[in-house]
């Protein structure tokens, strides 16, 4: 619960300032083009740091690594509501994204040290509702607050919830020895080196990779366009977009709430195809516009097969190198950032050279595609786990 609500806030900072950038652009008497660089500043840090984080957890446990990054954070993004000028801000924000990027691999990763295998799936996904959640407030109701306390108090409430986990996960250091553990002793880390020509020497670790960032350029890449669609197409004013737009993470909560039952009854294989299936006729769906009322089932439907496949990518992502398992989760969670960048770059060529139509549905054939061919590796890989 403590690290989930460590990566709530983590994962609010990451959209929370989308809604708030008029306010900050008019409070600093600039443009919102230039306003926007609190935006990319933060994104950049948040995903680039990750790439150097994982040999640190490993090294120093995670658990602590995290307790520590999140006080950090803490700190510097109660500085971000203190800014005085907008270089000053995004200096903020960058620092505050350096300090955050820590929070939610070495989380995943400290449940996976702690978790056996066969029980991971589902206490993944339980920690996963924090992200879902601080996704969800980032997006929708950073905007409302900031039209009624302003902007810097958003960012006080955010360093508040900070403060919180960081005490919380304080506590659970003094008093609760499991949150001491580094890790089975055959999982320990070998050195910054040793521990990054492990994961990119390993075959599945580099399987499991290279599918979360197909995932991550098409499912991601398209989503950032469905707002824009659904404005040209049906005219729908931007509140009813942003309640369409958030209705994915309600799918991703009804995944996270069922997860338990789905990999009992399904297996990590077949979760991971049926969400590919689910998000290929989401894709459809909103490629063929029929009428807007279509959008909000088609958005849910995504959000809860985009997590049926991300949470078993995110499974094995935890196990693909358990000898350094913080760098494989830190690397894994950087290439999702990564990818998601270049997705949205090449499909706003598409969008705008083709349109949202052909965008839908090259993704609705990819995203099925991906499925099909992790679920085939994963099978291979499932006897040498167990």
């Amino acid at each position: 619960m403590l690290l989930a609500l460590a990566g709530f806030a983590s994962q609010a900072q990451v959209r929370v300032t989308d809604s708030l950038l008029p306010q900050i652009a008019a409070d600093f008497d600039s443009s919102v083009g230039t306003a926007a660089i609190v935006v990319t500043s933060y994104a950049l840090a948040h995903g680039s740091i990750q790439l150097v984080i994982g040999p640190l957890g490993d090294r120093f446990g995670k658990y602590r690594t995290v307790t520590l990054a999140a006080g950090a954070a803490a700190i510097l993004v109660l500085l971000c509501g203190l800014a005085q000028s907008l270089p000053a801000l995004a200096l903020a924000r960058l620092l505050a994204g350096a300090a955050a990027g820590w929070v939610i691999p070495l989380s995943m990763a400290y449940v996976g040290d702690v978790t056996p295998y066969e029980r991971r799936q589902p206490a993944l996904a339980r920690y996963l509702t924090g992200q879902i959640f601080g996704q969800l407030f980032g997006q929708a109701a950073g905007g409302v607050l900031g039209d009624l306390f302003g902007w810097r108090n958003v960012f006080f409430l955010l360093g508040g919830l900070f403060v919180l986990a960081t005490a919380g996960l304080v506590f659970e250091l003094v008093v609760n020895p499991a949150a001491r553990t580094a890790g089975r002793p055959e999982e320990t880390s070998r050195g910054f080196l040793a521990d990054y020509a492990a994961v990119l020497s390993n075959r599945f670790a580099r399987i499991v990779i290279l599918a979360v960032m197909i995932e991550a350029a098409f499912g991601w890449g398209a989503f950032a366009f469905v707002g824009a669609d659904l404005r040209e197409r049906f005219a729908l004013s931007f509140t009813a977009i942003g309640l369409i737009v958030g209705m994915f993470g309600i799918g991703g909560l009804v995944y996270a709430s069922s997860v338990a039952q789905l990999v009992n009854r399904f297996g990590q294989r077949g979760l991971a195809i049926g969400g590919g299936v689910l998000c290929g006729l989401a894709y459809l769906l909103l490629a063929a516009g029929a009428a807007w009322w279509l959008a909000p089932i088609a958005v849910t439907l995504f959000g809860f097969g985009f997590y049926c496949l991300h949470n078993t990518l995110q499974t094995n992502a935890t196990q693909m190198t358990p000898q350094a398992r913080g760098t494989a989760v830190a690397v894994f969670s950087s290439a999702i950032y990564l990818a998601q960048m270049a997705g949205v770059a090449v499909g706003a060529l598409i969008f705008d050279s083709f349109g949202a139509a052909a965008l839908f549905l090259a993704t609705a054939l990819v995203m099925p595609a991906l499925a099909w061919w992790f679920a085939k590796k994963l099978r291979g890989q499932m006897s040498e786990i167990r």
